[in-house]
């Protein structure tokens, strides 16, 4: 209706003595209104920073006139329930709190970055299940009083939304928005070890020569990498069918009150946003609604504060380092904090550390340590020489948006993969942060800092991320509005979700060429067994005549 009003509009003013001169400022009003004619996007979303790279494109859907409503539920860690955030909220009762959520995730941090390297594989795999099965459980709490909510569903319908946009990492997105009849758009970066994408996205990935996650592998792998690579795809998918079979196919089945699957209604999303770019990537194929938009959240950076801009300057020609492992690692134990210290009163550069555990006994003058830091703008700093991290997909991003190399010390999940990327592009030494010596850290530092290749290799990525169509951002707007206005899309969507794993392998079809090739060579060799006795029999009577002839 808006679009039809701008349109009458519009020709009435082309039609007016002065026409010709208010044209090209109504075509403008025009193209901007037919952008924000107030689309409803009902969004479904996980925590930590995967919020945060939600929460920029709900930022960016606000500003252009579009109605966000966000679901959460009262033991949120991330989202902002207050009024006046921009966004409509509708709040879901947990039968657990904030604490618990942050316990559970601070007692697998914890885990991972202590214990795990002194547990023996059985043992270390008990404990990282019994964490997830929590995480699961306090899932499932959360999905079962959505359901619940007969009268919030019945509200959800009744506003017409026109796209569900949600973060796989937290389930039910998908299976509310096949309950809503909505079309959807999954966020991500990878979940469950990249299994998700493959057997519900159908996004194809060769093992010859596309790395499994967390496989350490390459796109260039010998025999013996691709057997591992080989394996480690399989012993995923496994897992990931037990976990599903076991943990969610059934609540799926019971809300849909027929056979449903996880991967099937997951793999129902008309758009995949994909928090990677070919910056980060091994080139392999891809699907039509497969969407790169790595970085999003990423933009030049801002002044630092008067003080923060003062101990920068105070680096002369040495410049700065930024540290930091992400939000979500409080503290490290002392032994790991004073190694780390140590080693950064080594250089020459001063130190800029977000950490908010105890201050370690061996911190050098060099270094400032920080509860918070303005890590985009730090990085985006002429005088940042190097950027010591994690490798956590947001920071990883900055670093490439700003040209910076990195000294990588991953602690779980995709980030040793996340690292690996960036080592075999020649943009980061990586350590492993439970066995490294400041002696470590020093070499990792001094050889990022004097080596050019490191800063050579950073700034073409860099070149790579910044030399697109679109930015990030706007072309992850522009596919959510995409589908806002087409309905959906799925004429995207590859006709493998409707196969059988055995059809889409074509298995049925080798089986039935290989039928036929038994078939005849079975009909070859009965005919020349049959036409060899055949002969056999004619010559054998003139044998036995010529012999009593003889005789």
């Amino acid at each position: 209706m808006l679009a039809q009003s701008v349109q009458r509009v519009l020709f009435t003013a082309v039609m007016s003595p002065r026409g010709s001169a208010s044209l090209f400022l109504l075509l403008l009003l025009n193209l901007n209104l037919q952008c924000v004619s107030g689309g409803k996007v009902i969004v479904w979303p996980s925590e930590f920073s995967h919020w945060l790279n939600v929460k920029v494109i709900l930022d960016a859907l606000i500003s252009r006139g579009h109605n966000i409503t966000v679901v959460t539920h009262t033991a949120t860690p991330s989202v902002n329930t207050t009024p006046s955030v921009g966004y409509n909220v509708d709040i879901l009762q947990a039968p657990h709190t904030k604490q618990d959520i942050l316990e559970n995730m601070e007692r697998m941090l914890k885990y991972w970055t202590h214990d795990l390297p002194n547990d023996n594989i059985i043992k270390a795999s008990m404990k990282v299940k019994e964490m997830i099965d929590l995480g699961t459980e306090q899932n499932q709490a959360v999905c079962r009083e959505l359901f619940a909510r007969k009268d919030l569903l019945e509200k959800w319908r009744k506003e017409k939304f026109d796209v569900l946009l949600a973060d796989p990492l937290f389930m039910c997105g998908e299976l509310l928005a096949q309950k809503l009849n909505l079309p959807l758009i999954l966020s991500l970066r990878f979940t469950f070890g990249n299994t998700v994408e493959r057997l519900c996205g159908q996004l194809p990935a060769p093992p010859s020569y596309v790395p499994a996650v967390v496989s350490e592998n390459t796109d260039e792998m010998n025999f013996l990498q691709r057997l591992k690579n080989f394996l480690f795809y399989g012993t995923q998918d496994v897992l990931f069918y037990l976990v599903t079979k076991s943990k969610w196919d059934h609540f799926y089945t019971q809300v849909m009150g027929k056979p449903t699957t996880m991967c099937e209604t997951m793999g129902k999303a008309d758009i995949w946003l994909i928090r990677t770019y070919w910056d980060f990537e091994y080139p392999r194929p891809l699907l039509p609604n497969f969407k790169f938009v790595g970085g999003l959240h990423c933009k030049p950076a801002k002044p630092l504060s008067k003080e923060l801009e003062e101990f920068v300057q105070s680096s002369g020609d040495h410049g700065i380092i930024v540290f930091s492992l992400g939000s979500m690692i409080g503290n490290l134990t002392m032994e790991r904090a004073n190694t780390i210290a140590s080693a950064l009163g080594q250089i020459p550069q001063k130190v800029v550390w977000r950490y908010t555990g105890k201050t370690p006994e061996t911190l050098a003058p060099n270094t400032k340590i920080y509860d918070w830091i303005p890590q985009n703008d730090l990085l985006g700093h002429p005088k940042t020489k190097a950027f010591i991290t994690h490798g956590g997909t947001n920071g990883l991003y900055e670093a490439i948006y700003h040209g910076v190399p990195m000294v990588g010390l991953p602690l779980f999940a995709d980030q040793p993969d996340n690292l690996m990327h960036m080592k075999t592009k020649g943009a980061a030494v990586v350590l492993d942060i439970n066995k490294m010596q400041s002696e470590d850290l020093v070499d990792a530092l001094k050889t990022v800092l004097n080596n050019p290749s490191y800063k050579e290799s950073i700034m073409r990525l860099s070149r790579i991320h910044h030399d697109q169509p679109m930015k990030p951002l706007d072309q992850a707007v522009y596919w959510i509005e995409f589908v806002m206005r087409n309905k959906g899309a799925k004429h995207l969507r590859v006709q493998a979700h409707d196969l059988s794993w055995y059809q889409y392998h074509c298995l049925d079809v080798v089986a039935f060429l290989l039928s036929i090739v038994a078939l005849i060579t079975f009909l070859v060799i009965k005919t020349c067994c049959f036409l060899f006795r055949k002969c056999f029999r004619k010559t054998r009577p003139d044998a036995k005549a010529k012999k009593s002839k003889k005789e």
